[in-house]
């Protein structure tokens, strides 16, 4: 090599140099000294996935029991009306009970859609909402009042639609019990009434009840919910749930579940 290619050869060499320890040097210096956090875009601190699972709140999905939907049913809560100037269709309250067998994880926003269909397999009505998964046990979801026309909905299909993104967090209705549960006028306009109790140490806000009434052979025949916008710890609330029409069935079992968004874990917010 001539003097004038080793001169530039060193030239090159140094530049690259410089711009390795210009560039190199504060890289190593953040990567060595800025802490780990569940924010940073990498896959540290034992999680299972960049930012998912060890001690970040996010999970990772291929760590977690999957959720399933245990059964969804559409009920007939009225008929339709004719006859009149304005025309009433059917009426249908629908309610699928969702069971997450995760005790520290749940979703706190899940977009779903109802979507009910004839004996033909046609599409009579769809309800969209956005709810959420509890964790450990099952989180039911009710839609109420869905008119399908002069159709009669037979079947109902519930599904999630977008991707679920799961999250350590903790049941809010652990203290919410419900009993003395009483039925009247079953064979005209029914009505359920139950006491309600909040055993835990602090007020509860904005608590939900989903009742579903079963029959002998433990098929639900219908369902209904009901709001409470506070209840104070150690007290006792009356909820009431009502339908226009008489039940179709014999009263097997009632089951009435409290429904209150779960919080996240906060110690895992970091």
């Amino acid at each position: 090599m001539s003097w004038a290619g080793r001169r530039r050869a060193l030239y090159v060499t140094g530049v690259l140099t410089f711009f390795s320890v210009l560039i190199g040097v504060p890289v190593a210096y953040k990567i060595l000294t800025i802490p780990e956090t569940c924010h940073d875009g990498l896959m540290n601190q034992d999680e299972t996935a960049a930012d998912r699972g060890g001690p970040c709140l996010l999970l990772d999905e291929r760590r977690i029991a999957p959720s399933a939907v245990v059964w969804t049913r559409a009920f007939r809560v009225r008929q339709p009306i004719a006859g009149t100037t304005t025309q009433m269709g059917a009426r249908y309250n629908v309610l699928a009970y969702v069971e997450n067998p995760n005790e520290i994880a749940g979703v706190m926003t899940a977009p779903y859609r109802f979507s009910l269909y004839d004996s033909e397999n046609v599409l009579v009505a769809e309800r969209e909402g956005v709810g959420f998964i509890a964790p450990g046990g099952i989180t039911p979801v009710f839609e109420g009042n869905i008119d399908t026309g002069n159709r009669t909905a037979l079947r109902a299909l519930f599904t999630f639609t977008a991707p679920l993104s799961w999250a350590k967090t903790f049941r809010t209705t652990d203290g919410i019990t419900a009993s003395n549960i009483r039925t009247f006028d079953l064979e005209t306009t029914p009505r359920i009434q139950a006491s309600v109790t909040n055993r835990s140490p602090s007020a509860v806000l904005d608590v939900s009840f989903v009742i579903a009434v079963f029959d002998r052979g433990d098929n639900a025949f219908a369902a209904s919910a009901t709001k409470i916008d506070r209840i104070e710890s150690g007290a006792t609330e009356e909820i009431v749930f009502t339908w226009p029409d008489p039940f179709p069935s014999t009263i097997g079992k009632i089951e009435i579940l409290p429904v209150r968004t779960p919080i996240f874990d906060k110690n895992a917010l970091r």
